[in-house]
């Protein structure tokens, strides 16, 4: 596939996207300006990335350390990555370097260990809840979370700019939906205690097949992977 179809693609995909993202934004009463589209990349190479910087996208998010300081190092200044997959302790030091944002503060040893080695750069970091208690996700269960976030006050090395979750998958996005408000529900008990950075805006939820249920209850962030490279072939992706 040609670099100049790649590219064509990229740019239809995100512009539909984009859209979508108005639309239902708008239909359900909210500024399309409070919801931000991160392209995970997870299976992307880096000519993909370089091709959607090129379209003027400056976020992506990453799910692995290793991977974003490769991607990292072979695209343009002025790109930042998020990450939005486990992380392990001993590879602290390495993601403050590489990403502008953590958004799976899954634990309080976790969150000990950034606070730790954050002291002087406060990381900003969303905590991840585990709505659906499934045993192979990772998070903080949802009667745990609020307390986490209390007894995070003292981590002068963490901002704490919201939360973050992966649901169950469901094809069909309103089985979805009591996960998406269960979070949201959280978020605003959190702001309600006067928890987190202050805002505690963030709710970084919904990828491609419900980012739509998701912006209804709340979502200021959705991580879209295969709406975005739809029509682009194995070899293409991964280039």
């Amino acid at each position: 596939m040609e670099q100049h179809t790649i590219e064509a693609i990229l740019g239809a995909n995100l512009a539909s996207l984009r859209a979508r993202i108005g639309a239902r934004c708008r239909a359900c009463g909210r500024d399309p300006a409070e919801v931000s589209l991160l392209p995970a990349t997870k299976y992307a190479g880096v000519a993909v990335l370089r091709a959607l910087a090129g379209l003027g996208v400056s976020a992506f998010g990453e799910n692995q350390v290793l991977a974003a300081e490769r991607k990292a190092a072979a695209l343009p200044p002025g790109i930042e990555f998020h990450l939005i997959g486990h992380l392990q302790r001993n590879k602290v030091a390495r993601a403050l370097r590489v990403f502008r944002a953590i958004h799976s503060v899954d634990s309080l040893r976790l969150a000990a260990e950034i606070d730790r080695r954050a002291r002087d750069r406060p990381a900003r970091v969303l905590i991840e809840v585990n709505v659906g208690g499934e045993e192979r996700k990772h998070g903080f269960a949802p009667e745990d979370a609020i307390p986490a976030v209390a007894a995070m006050r003292s981590y002068a090395g963490l901002r704490i700019e919201g939360f973050m979750t992966v649901p169950p998958f469901e094809t069909d996005p309103e089985k979805v939906r009591p996960f998406f408000a269960a979070l949201r529900r959280l978020r605003d008990e959190a702001r309600r205690l006067g928890l987190g950075d202050g805002k505690l805006a963030a709710l970084s939820m919904g990828m491609s097949n419900d980012f739509e249920t998701a912006i209804e209850e709340g979502a200021t962030l959705v991580r879209i992977g295969s709406a975005l490279y739809a029509g682009l072939d194995a070899e293409a992706l991964a280039g």
